[in-house]
């Protein structure tokens, strides 16, 4: 009997990653042909409607958000917008969390908004973070002109994070890629990592 479970389990953790990312994809999929239709209908004749343009409608969404993003007047709307969330007690956890992880997610052709994995070392515990900006000069000053990194520290299973400002001295880089480092952290501990595929960016 212990066996039979034992194959089962081995069989249910082959699948399962396969099945909720079909799953996930599927639901985004029709999510987005969902909410779109009924735009679409608005202007089209419903008779004119085709299988696959609320995708299409969609990703020109998404194309025309990342093209204004970078405007001052629509960072600045978005930036009122979070401050608005930060109030609500329930949404800001949630809104948090999800904001944390969209991180990972390239803002530009050449950086990463977590551009590289550091250690920071609390006695014997080691703290596995990443670095989000590697100059503040806003904050030096105020730190005696001590070198400072901003750091962030993800909670386990997407609950959140935080960013704590530490001299540059009192971290330690380490050769392991973004991705494969949220993925560590993310998890409790629990996904490997693989060191030695590092992005090649470090504080200096």
């Amino acid at each position: 009997m212990k066996a039979l479970t034992n194959i089962l389990m081995k069989g249910l953790a082959a699948v399962l990653p396969i099945g909720l990312t079909i799953y996930a994809v599927w639901w985004l999929a029709r999510s987005a042909e969902s909410l779109m239709h009924g735009l679409i209908t608005s202007i089209i004749p419903p008779a004119d409607y085709r299988p696959g343009m609320g995708i299409l409608a969609g990703l020109l969404v998404l194309f025309v958000a990342g093209s204004l993003v970078n405007a001052y007047i629509v960072r600045r709307a978005l930036s009122v917008w979070e401050e608005f969330l930060g109030r609500i007690p329930l949404v800001k956890t949630v809104y948090g969390a999800v904001r944390d992880v969209t991180r990972l997610l390239p803002s530009s052709e050449n950086k990463r908004d977590l551009q590289s994995v550091v250690v920071w070392h609390v006695g014997e515990a080691r703290m596995l973070g990443f670095v989000t900006r590697d100059h503040l000069p806003e904050l030096e000053k105020q730190a005696g002109g001590v070198d400072l990194v901003a750091v962030y520290f993800p909670l386990s299973y997407m609950l959140g994070g935080v960013t704590l400002y530490l001299p540059k001295h009192a971290v330690e880089p380490i050769d392991m890629s973004v991705e494969a480092a949220m993925r560590l952290a993310l998890t409790g501990g629990m996904a490997s990592a693989t060191p030695g595929s590092g992005n090649g960016n470090t504080p200096r």
